[in-house]
């Protein structure tokens, strides 16, 4: 079975029930203010940003097995700079 997804929110809506699972890891882990979209993007920068035809086993895979201390940083990184 070959997807394809024309868009990235497409995409989005398709992996948001790992994204979902995700956040439910991080949330038991205190990290209360992330969300999944801050999920998506710090993979996005992160680890697709020089991908091309990731297939969507991986990237379930990627969102799954984030690195919770990288994301940590990702997130501070990115407070800092909107203040």
């Amino acid at each position: 079975m070959d997807l394809e997804f024309k868009t990235q929110e497409e995409l989005f809506t398709r992996v948001k029930p790992a994204l979902h699972a995700k956040l439910q890891e991080l949330r038991r882990l205190n990290f209360q203010e992330v969300t999944e979209q801050d999920l998506w993007h710090f993979l996005a920068t992160s680890k697709w940003k020089k991908s091309k035809n990731l297939m969507l086993s991986d990237i379930v895979n990627d969102i799954m097995h984030i690195d919770n201390q990288k994301l940590n940083l990702y997130l501070k990184k990115q407070i800092d700079e909107e203040v």
